[in-house]
């Protein structure tokens, strides 16, 4: 009977850690005004986690692999990072005064922060989290790179001067400067390099901008006040977030003429889409909530978050997939459960819930950790199946173990 029980306790701690099939990719949406980020479960379109960041969340960037998000404060002078397996802070790194947009090249090497109180733009190694260069430029506020991962365009809200100033990123210097009227408000390439969709305060249109002229082609009409605009991988329309009706405009960027508009929130803010460009996900200012837009059926879900939600960012399923994996508690001097099963490319955590330092050591040789205090974790990603056995570096009786296989 004992054994019958212990195979059935076994098989639930299993399943319990395998990743949730039905779990779909993360959403990690920046509240302003609570200082914090909300992570959605987009499967299940539930909040899952809410992160505290620094003052005023402003830009948000991922890391191509969805390990790491990367959150500017635009009260304070750093940009978090947020291990996505964990949901917790890892580092702030200090960039300087009012940090606005970020963004990522595309090979995930690079960050580029608009810091905004200090007329720079910040280059930021992901591998070190350290700034490694910095850019002067006036007053920028965000940042589109070209998906070929050369070239940045930069919305510089300089009073009087307004721009776009482009950055050679080889060269880390700016290179030319694209007058205005207006003050713009954002810009983004669209995936197939073909066109930068730039917004302007007080314009009722998204601006087409030809990367290979660096001239604006075309205008797109919109309702009052649009924020941003974009064509996104796999998605049937191109999307602009229209704030004075609260509305997600569709247009067709091979004629630049607008489509329909879907009603969304209160004051949209962002939007951002699933890898297959099937979904857009809408931040509503003014609602506190997230507008979930089925593209192909023109339906929308609501999912309630905090207060004054503005940025946001979905991870790819599989970079969701990747950075999945297991937690582990350690709990009256064991480990909670002692055994689990994940997919390869999955993170287990562990955290120290007990009274008593521990520590993690693998026979596998893989480096752990001697001293891990209470409450304080640690993670390792596991790659290749295999059964890998560990103990605790300080008290070596207790034992665990690590199963990776494909599900």
């Amino acid at each position: 009977m004992r054994t019958f029980r212990s195979k059935v306790v076994l098989g639930l701690l299993l399943v319990f850690a395998l990743p949730a099939s039905a779990a779909g990719p993360k959403v990690y949406v920046g509240n302003f005004k609570d200082n914090s980020v909300s992570v959605i479960d987009a499967g299940t379109a539930m909040v899952v986690a809410t992160v505290p960041v620094s003052a005023g969340p402003h830009g948000m960037s991922a890391t191509p692999d969805g390990r790491t998000v990367y959150v500017s404060g635009d009260g304070s002078s750093e940009v978090v990072v947020i291990d996505a397996a964990t949901d917790r802070v890892i580092r702030k790194i200090e960039v300087g005064k009012t940090p606005h947009g970020l963004a990522m090249t595309p090979d995930g090497k690079l960050l580029l922060v608009g810091v905004y109180g200090e007329d720079r733009v910040a280059l930021v190694d992901t591998s070190t989290q350290a700034v490694i260069a910095t850019v002067p430029v006036p007053k920028p506020h965000t940042i589109a790179i070209r998906p070929d991962g050369k070239v940045a365009y930069v919305a510089s809200q300089e009073p009087g001067k307004f721009a776009l100033v482009v950055l050679d990123l080889a060269r880390r210097s700016a290179v030319r400067t694209l007058p205005l009227e207006k003050t713009p408000r954002d810009l983004e390439f669209g995936h197939d390099s073909r066109a930068l969709y730039v917004t302007m305060a007080g314009v009722n249109a998204i601006a087409v901008l030809d990367p290979a002229s660096d001239k604006i082609v075309a205008q797109i009409p919109t309702g009052a006040s649009p924020h941003l605009a974009n064509f996104f991988r796999g998605a049937s329309a191109g999307t602009a977030v229209v704030q004075g009706p609260g509305e997600l405009q569709l247009f067709d960027p091979a004629t630049n003429t607008p489509l329909k508009a879907i009603a969304v929130g209160r004051q949209p803010h962002w939007m951002a889409a699933t890898s297959d460009g099937k979904r857009i996900y809408v931040t509503n200012e003014g609602s506190n909530d997230v507008t979930v837009v089925d593209l192909a059926a023109g339906t929308t879900s609501t999912i309630a978050v905090g207060n004054a939600p503005r940025k946001v960012v979905v991870l790819s399923a599989t970079a969701t997939t990747q950075s999945s994996g297991a937690k582990v508690s350690i709990a009256n001097f064991a480990f909670a459960p002692g055994e689990i099963t994940v997919a390869p490319g999955s993170t287990v955590t562990w955290t120290n819930d007990d009274g008593a330092p521990h520590g993690l050591a693998y026979n596998d040789g893989v480096k752990g950790t001697d001293v891990l205090l209470p409450g304080a974790s640690f993670s390792r990603t596991y790659d290749k199946p295999g059964t890998f056995d560990y103990v605790c570096a300080v008290h070596p009786y207790m034992t665990g173990k690590v199963t990776v296989r494909a599900p």
